[in-house]
């Protein structure tokens, strides 16, 4: 039996319960641009704690910052994870969840409890429904099933009358007409992506450029650090460009373990990523990031993490690649599981939300005490982060530290407020301005 397996199947014994090592430092000591990053502390049990998913009771709703306030949006969603505004305000929701895995051997299958726990056990919808808010009062009062069938879907954008949807295992394209409540026609597949049977990290993300040529498509890694092979990352942990108008495809950028946001920083116009870093080296390693995304650029995955810091880990090493290694631009965060991104362009919301990135923070599983469980927003000026980070939206755990709800996906809606989408508490979360 190999290492892993057996030290998943000790933490299982334990019953899932907090296990492992605990942080020596605050959430805060591993956020910004020069994050502390103390010595990897590799146990034989891995730290697991888990923030139990128990939903929203009856009246309850996470808590704003100051001078905001929070309402639901829709309700009553099943899993919701992402979202995309279209030109006329009505707003998509990826319903979606994890595919059907058939191996990942017992390490899987525990991760799969674990996660389950968790509240990201429950099977895929598959679709993609519209909100509508006819009245712009904050509050969605039709919704309607606007593509089915699909493959967990997850990033979605409009170019034109084409509507990108990225599966999780191909990107799709179909017809939109402005104002449709609904897609009946069948889509035309425009490139495979990296799926299969095994398909760790299976969220695909899709953004277009400025003037629609090119398609910008996120693909987390098949692994943690690697070990279930190097050949089962092949065009994994990287952001794809693609062709448009002929599906041709290249490696933007890599060594990125699992990006999942992309948005275009408005004043500077270059593309940042939100990513997920490593696991199973200690409550303080790694931090999370945001970062811009340079054309060609090695972010260090698995061989190094935070630039040039080696990972002992992952056989065989590449010195070479850990040599061309860059450094991401702002941490957010250990373990934080930071998801959504999308910047303040276009927001109504108070300073000091008015310029700079708001992030979803699902949140922790591998750290003790949990981080994430939040929005938070980092401000910029002159297209780089600055200072820290200002929490938006909290109280997504309660008194026990169980989880009420965990948000993923944020986009700034047609009239200037943030919403948030929350798969465990099935809701999309909209904050405005205080009145």
């Amino acid at each position: 039996m190999r290492k892993p397996q057996l030290v998943f199947i000790i933490a299982l014994a334990g019953g899932l319960a907090a296990c492992g090592e605990t942080s020596s430092l605050q959430v805060s000591d591993g956020t910004g641009p020069s994050p502390k990053l103390p010595e990897p502390n590799k146990t034989l049990i891995p730290t697991v704690n888990i923030a139990p998913a128990i939903g929203w009771p009856e009246g309850k709703k996470p808590v704003a910052a100051a001078g905001t306030q929070v309402a639901a949006f829709a309700e009553g969603l099943e899993h919701p994870r992402w979202l995309y505004v279209l030109p006329n305000g009505d707003v998509l929701v990826a319903e979606t969840n994890a595919p059907a895995k058939s191996d990942g051997g017992i390490r899987g299958w525990i991760m799969g409890k674990v996660m389950g726990r968790a509240g990201a056990g429950v099977p895929s919808p598959n679709r993609i429904t519209l909100l509508r808010d006819k009245d712009h009062d904050g509050v969605a009062e039709t919704r309607t099933v606007f593509l089915e069938n699909l493959n967990s879907p997850f990033g979605m954008t409009l170019v034109g009358n084409d509507l990108y949807v990225a599966d999780t295992d191909r990107l799709l394209r179909f017809h939109y007409e402005n104002g449709e409540t609904a897609i009946k026609s069948q889509p035309i597949k425009v490139v495979d992506l990296p799926g299969g049977t095994l398909n760790h990290h299976w969220t695909k993300n899709v953004i277009a450029n400025k003037d629609g040529s090119k398609l910008y498509v996120t693909v987390g890694s098949n692994s943690n650090v690697g070990e279930n092979g190097m050949d089962q990352e092949e065009g994994r942990a990287a952001i794809w460009e693609v062709d448009r108008a002929t599906g041709n495809h290249r490696i933007f950028a890599s060594g990125i373990r699992n990006p999942n946001g992309l948005a275009w920083e408005p004043q500077s116009g270059a593309l940042w990523t939100a990513v997920n870093e490593r696991d199973e080296i200690g409550s303080d390693l790694v931090p999370d990031y945001i970062t811009s995304v340079k054309d060609g650029g090695f972010y260090g995955w698995p061989y190094s993490y935070y630039g040039q810091h080696v990972d002992i880990r992952v056989e065989p090493q590449n010195p070479d690649l850990v040599a061309k290694a860059i450094a991401p631009d702002y941490a957010v965060g250990p373990h934080t599981a930071s998801l959504g991104l999308t910047f303040a362009e276009g927001s109504k919301l108070p300073a000091p939300f008015t310029q700079g990135a708001f992030i979803g923070q699902h949140g922790s599983w591998n750290r003790k005490p949990h981080s994430g469980y939040k929005v938070i927003f980092v401000p910029f000026n002159a297209g780089k982060p600055t200072g820290q980070p200002v929490d938006v939206l909290t109280g997504f755990l309660n008194d026990e530290e169980k989880a009420m709800g965990r948000p993923v996906g944020v986009v700034i809606d047609q009239q200037g407020g943030l919403l948030v989408a929350d798969d465990v508490g099935n809701k999309v979360w909209r904050v405005s301005a205080a009145k």
